[in-house]
């Protein structure tokens, strides 16, 4: 298993954000985790990549258990995150930006002050950015970006930490039906190509529905439901759940 989530409790004095959740994603999955406003997805990302430390339990990745680990020790390790707001690097384009991140996994930062960046970091961005089709904007500087392909291009700085675990945080946020497609689509064909283990946090359930192998449903931090699009689909409880508080969710499984 590559990441086994253990019993993990999270309270914010009164506030019971995480309840004894337990899931386990198997290598080279892809799965959605998904619930309502206040429901802990952000918060369950937040543990398992070491932003937030849990009241108990474990999170085993790759066969150790990394709570207590900082943030940057569990990236070391292979997992990676890419937020709801893009962070990139506003003032290099596209092809430096990458090469930099690259250079930074391999531990030779001082390379990059180099006129002559080393060969292999500059083939390894320009893999990158052919992955996510980029190519004709690498050497736009990131801050002239449309909002999607920054989006891409944060995955894309994620990506050149050669992850074993990247954590996608609402990728489509903030974008148009047509761009959200075509981010999901990037995101499909790089969880295929590279064979990495994929979560995903998302509000758009027909996107959920299309390309999730396994959702787990989140409800007041606690797990409500796990299962396939079909399965999750049929779920009264995760129906109930949805009624009056995600409409779309409604339409997306068929009830009015």
């Amino acid at each position: 298993m590559m990441l086994s989530v253990q019993n993990l409790d999270k309270r914010f004095g009164g506030v019971h954000a995480t309840r004894n959740v337990s899931i386990d994603f198997p290598a080279g999955s892809l799965t959605a985790i998904i619930g309502p406003n206040g429901a802990g997805k952000t918060t369950f990302f937040n543990l398992i990549s070491g932003a937030f430390r849990p009241n108990s339990g474990k999170v085993i990745f790759d066969g150790q258990d990394i709570v207590g680990k900082s943030s940057l020790e569990i990236v070391r390790l292979g997992m990676m995150r890419a937020f709801q707001v893009a962070e990139i690097f506003p003032s290099l384009t596209v092809n430096e930006a990458l090469t930099a991140a690259v250079i930074s996994h391999q531990r030779k930062s001082w390379t990059f002050m180099s006129r002559f960046p080393v060969p292999e970091a500059q083939t390894s961005a320009e893999e990158i950015i052919e992955l996510l089709g980029l190519e004709d904007k690498a050497d736009t500087l990131s801050r002239n970006l449309s909002h999607g392909d920054q989006k891409l291009l944060d995955i894309g700085l994620a990506l050149a930490m050669q992850p074993k675990v990247l954590l996608l945080d609402e990728p489509t946020a903030g974008m148009g039906p047509d761009e959200r497609w075509r981010m999901i689509g990037k995101v499909q064909h790089l969880w295929s190509v590279k064979k990495m283990t994929v979560l995903f946090i998302e509000h758009d359930m027909d996107i959920v529905f299309k390309i999730a192998q396994q959702i787990h449903v989140l409800k007041y931090g606690a797990v409500l439901a796990t299962g396939t699009a079909d399965e999750i689909r049929r779920n009264q409880d995760v129906i109930d759940a949805y009624l009056g508080t995600d409409h779309h969710l409604s339409e997306a499984i068929g009830e009015t």
